[in-house]
This record gives C-alpha cells, structure tokens and sequence, in this order.
C-alpha cells in the first residue's frame, strides 16, 4: 500500500539534506502514518484506514463519517 493518508492526503515529499558544508543531496519526508480500526456507530461496522496523526485528531473532532465524507470530495480516498 501507498505511503499516503486516506484523509488528509498526505503523502512523501522530496527535499534535500544540507551538511554543515552546504553540499546537498537528495532525501525524502515520510508522513507520520497508521493503520487503525475505527468503530462506524451509524452502521456499526469497523473501518480500517491508513491515516497520519494529523487524520486522527481530524477523526476526533469532526466524527469518522463526516471525515470520509469529507475525504472523498477532496478525492483523498
């Protein structure tokens, strides 16, 4: 599976590593990415996504539905 977030679309990113020289050379960034199971109370099913720590707290506060609703008409899933 893709290394990006199923509800905020976060994903890697290149950039450079910088010595103390200035001579640069080529890195990724990693999004900080789990796998969890969360509990759907409207069908009572549980959904697993790949989310960062940012789509968790995302999750907390505006509920798992309005999340994935939201998701899809970003196009994130």
């Amino acid at each position: 599976m893709s290394k990006v977030c199923q509800i905020t679309g976060k994903k890697v990113i290149t950039g450079n590593n910088v010595s103390h020289s200035k001579r640069r050379t080529r890195r990724t960034f990693k999004p900080n990415l789990f796998t969890r199971k969360f509990f759907n109370a409207e069908d009572g099913s549980w959904v697993t996504l790949k989310v960062s720590a940012k789509g968790i707290r995302i999750i907390n506060k505006k509920g798992l539905t309005a999340s994935i609703k939201d998701a899809k008409a970003n196009g994130y899933m």
